[in-house]
C-alpha cells in the first residue's frame, strides 16, 4: 500500500536537519506504459455508460435540446443551469479510500500513480481562461474525455491516470462526475505523498459537447518567463501563486516518450516537499548536452532536471523572491499551496454548483488506519 511508501518518504523528507537538508535518496525506475486511451471515451454514450447520468429535470432538457432557440451550446447551458447537484448524501471519503487502494504499482515509474493523478487534476483544471466567457475551460466539464483534448501533446501520458480512475474507481461510484473524480484524485495524490490537506468541494458536471474540448492552453516547459506570466495571468493567479503551483514539480518525473524531456526534478519524486525550490536555488544547473529538447541538469549528480520555465523562476527578478521564500520555509509553502491548489481545481466551475457543497477535508490513509487501531 502507498500508505507505507508515503510514510517512509515523508519521514525521509522531514528528518534531515529539520527539513533543511536536500533529500539524497534517488529512485530511478524506467517508465512502463499502462493502459490505453481513456476508458471514459468521448461523446454522449460514454458519459451515460460511465454512470454520469443527467437526472430529473436535467434529463428532460437533454431529451429536448431542439426545443431551445439558439445554438446547441446555449441549449447545453440551459441544461446545466437546471441540473441538480446533490452532494450532501455522498460519502467522498469512501471515494478517497478507493483511490488510495489502487495507487501503488511497482511497475509504474517510482511505484505509485500519485504524481500522475496530481498532474491529471492540474491539467484538467489548467485549461481555464478568464478571457473566454463562452468556453472558459477548467475542471467543470471534464473535457479531457473528448479526443481532441485527450490527445493534446501537453496531456501525453495522462491516459494512465484517466484509465486507472475510469476502470477501477468510477464503477464503484457511478454517481460521481469525472470532473469531481479527477480533481479529488489530485487531492489524494497530493496528500498521500505527504503534502498539505486541501479543501475540496463537489459539484462539477460532465459536458456533452465535444466542441468544448480545449487545446493549446496548458504550460509549455520549453518556453520562458513571459510564457509563465501569460499562462498564470490567464488562469487568474498572482506571482506568488504562480511560483507556488509550479512547486508541484517536487514530485513526479518527465518522460522522453511523452513530453520529450527526461528525468525527475528531485531525489525523492514521490514525496511532496519544498525540495524543488531548494535544489533550484542551491544546485549548479547547466544545459544538458543531448539530442532532446533544451533542459537543465544538476552538475553534481547529473540525475536531476529542470525545465526552461523552472530555471526562469531562478533568474527572474519577479519570481525569484518567492522561490527563496519557499526554499526557506516548507510550512509556508504547504500553506500557500493548499490555498492555490484548491483555487486551481475549482476554476471554471460556476459558484452556484458549489452552493450545496461545503468544503471536504479528507483523512489520509495513515489517519484512516490510525482510527481503525483505536
Amino acid at each position: 500500500m502507498l500508505r507505507n511508501v508515503s510514510r517512509i518518504n515523508k519521514n525521509v523528507a522531514r528528518a534531515a536537519s529539520n527539513r533543511k537538508a536536500v533529500i539524497c535518496q534517488p529512485v530511478m525506475r524506467s517508465y512502463s506504459s499502462q493502459g490505453g486511451e481513456s476508458g471514459g471515451g468521448s461523446g454522449r454514450g460514454a458519459i451515460f455508460a460511465g454512470g454520469a447520468l443527467l437526472t430529473g429535470l436535467g434529463l428532460y432538457f437533454f431529451n429536448n435540446l431542439n426545443n431551445y432557440e439558439g445554438t446547441r451550446n446555449q441549449a447545453v447551458a440551459k441544461i446545466e443551469e437546471k441540473l441538480p447537484v446533490d452532494s450532501g448524501s455522498r460519502d467522498y471519503q469512501k471515494v478517497y479510500n478507493a483511490i488510495v487502494d489502487v495507487l501503488e504499482n511497482e511497475n509504474y515509474d517510482d511505484g505509485t500513480f500519485a504524481p500522475v493523478l496530481l498532474r491529471l487534476a492540474w491539467h484538467a483544471s489548467g485549461t481555464f481562461s478568464k478571457h473566454d466567457k463562452a468556453n472558459p475551460g477548467g475542471s467543470n466539464k471534464a473535457t479531457m474525455r473528448f479526443k481532441a483534448e485527450a490527445e493534446d501533446g501537453a496531456n501525453a501520458g495522462l491516459e494512465v491516470g484517466r484509465d486507472l480512475l475510469n476502470n477501477r474507481v468510477k464503477p464503484q461510484f457511478p454517481w460521481i462526475s469525472y470532473g469531481d473524480l479527477w480533481t479529488l484524485a489530485g487531492v489524494v495524490g497530493l496528500q498521500e505523498m505527504g503534502g498539505p490537506k486541501v479543501a475540496w468541494r463537489p459539484g462539477r458536471i460532465d459536458g456533452i459537447d465535444e466542441r468544448e474540448a480545449i487545446t493549446n492552453r496548458l504550460p509549455d516547459g520549453a518556453k520562458d518567463e513571459k510564457h509563465v506570466q501569460n499562462i498564470f495571468d490567464r488562469l487568474g493567479f498572482d506571482d506568488g501563486e504562480t511560483v507556488c503551483l509550479i512547486g508541484a514539480h517536487a514530485v513526479g518525473r518527465t518522460h522522453r516518450d511523452r513530453s520529450g524531456f527526461e528525468g525527475p526534478w528531485t531525489f525523492s519524486p514521490i514525496t511532496f516537499s519544498n525540495q524543488f525550490y531548494k535544489l533550484l536555488m542551491e544546485s549548479e544547473w547547466k544545459e544538458k548536452k543531448w539530442d532532446g529538447p533544451k533542459q537543465y541538469e544538476d552538475q553534481e549528480t547529473k540525475s536531476l532536471m529542470m525545465l526552461p520555465t523552472d530555471y526562469a523562476l531562478r533568474t527572474s527578478d519577479k519570481y525569484r523572491p518567492y522561490v527563496e521564500k519557499y526554499a526557506e520555509d516548507e510550512d509556508v509553502f504547504f500553506k500557500d499551496f493548499s490555498r492555490a491548489f484548491a483555487k486551481l481545481i475549482e476554476l471554471g466551475v460556476p459558484l452556484k454548483q458549489f452552493e450545496h457543497s461545503p468544503p471536504v477535508f479528507f483523512k489520509t490513509s495513515d489517519e484512516v488506519e490510525a482510527e481503525k487501531d483505536k
